[in-house]
């Protein structure tokens, strides 16, 4: 029996050495979808199986200010709501919402979402998620400061307003100290701009993204725990993002840690469970790209905010990382 354990152990670890080796090797070459720095906190906004993995009903608030000092730059919200239904089933509800330019450019988001979880053994978990909503695109090109009538694509109004279906799914495995997570968030592409009477059928295409996730707790005292985490994002066409992360859980109360999205950015995160039910989280980020060496630019910053339904002395729920 402790040998199977061990061996577990083992594949565990392996897993998510190559995750990472992975994400190492691969290039950032483009931003897709919204970003997150504090991703292993707002893992349902991009993996629809995480519903109900917690055990409380949890709700969360991420608010992501990003460029601060850049006119225009994107600040994105997101709410998720989510518990279980039963030992198997999950739902929850997910609002993104994103907005560029001065609220030149705002696109929204909604999800409802399902979980089915099969235990694998005792205290290993694998669940399945599938999400069903939409999401709404609302541009005002009399924002824009160059904005030209006869060249903008909208003929008939100077306001571009759609709304579009979106479905999605995700697989997720998950332990008391190791997860992995695969997922496509938006499985349907979306055509923008589209014009019959014109040979170009679609100016702006939104294509497929995914999300590989992974992650493993290290105790290295009983005060102290170490988790390093990985976040990939591809898009269709080859390209790739990689969000890699270190924190220390002190006493099960502060979290200390520091990320590094590849060619792109380096973080500061921190966090504190004030009590069982609510936690705080903050992410600072600063450019190492060409843009975080302009003046404009005085970096991104990111706030997180959890709480969770636990009755004290109902639930002994040990704080933990995802």
């Amino acid at each position: 029996m402790n040998y199977l354990k061990s061996y577990n152990l083992k594949i565990s670890r392996l897993v998510f050495l190559t995750v990472l080796l992975f994400g190492v090797w691969v290039n950032l070459t483009a931003q897709q979808d919204a970003q997150y720095t504090q991703y292993m906190y707002n893992t349902m906004a991009v993996n629809p199986a995480y519903a109900g993995t917690r055990g409380p009903i949890g709700i969360s608030l991420l608010h992501r200010s990003q460029w601060i000092g850049t006119d225009g730059g994107p600040n994105t919200q997101t709410l998720n709501i989510n518990g279980p239904v039963n030992e198997k089933v999950g739902i929850g509800l997910s609002v993104v919402h994103d907005e560029i330019g001065n609220n030149t450019n705002q696109n929204t988001q909604f999800d409802a979402v399902f979980s089915y979880t099969i235990a694998t053994s005792e205290s290993k978990n694998l669940s399945f998620g599938l999400k069903a909503g939409g999401h709404f695109l609302n541009i005002d090109f009399n924002k824009l400061r160059n904005y030209n009538a006869s060249a903008t694509p909208v003929t008939s109004s100077s306001l571009y307003k759609k709304f579009s279906p979106n479905i999605g799914a995700g697989v997720y495995y998950h332990t008391p100290k190791f997860y992995a997570g695969l997922s496509i968030p938006n499985l349907l592409e979306t055509e923008h701009f589209d014009n019959s009477s014109t040979s170009r059928t679609a100016i702006a295409h939104q294509k497929m993204n995914w999300y590989l996730i992974s992650g493993y707790v290290f105790d290295l005292s009983t005060s102290l725990k170490f988790k390093p985490a990985i976040l990939i994002k591809g898009i269709d066409g080859g390209l790739f993002q990689t969000d890699v992360s270190a924190n220390f859980l002190i006493n099960d109360k502060f979290t200390l840690g520091a990320a590094y999205r590849l060619d792109s950015a380096l973080s500061a995160l921190f966090g504190f469970q004030m009590t069982k039910q609510f936690m705080l989280g903050l992410a600072y980020d600063r450019e190492v790209s060409q843009l975080g060496g302009t003046r404009f630019n005085d970096g991104s910053f990111e706030i997180f905010l959890r709480y969770e339904f636990i009755k004290n002395g109902k639930i002994d729920l040990t704080p933990r990382f995802f």
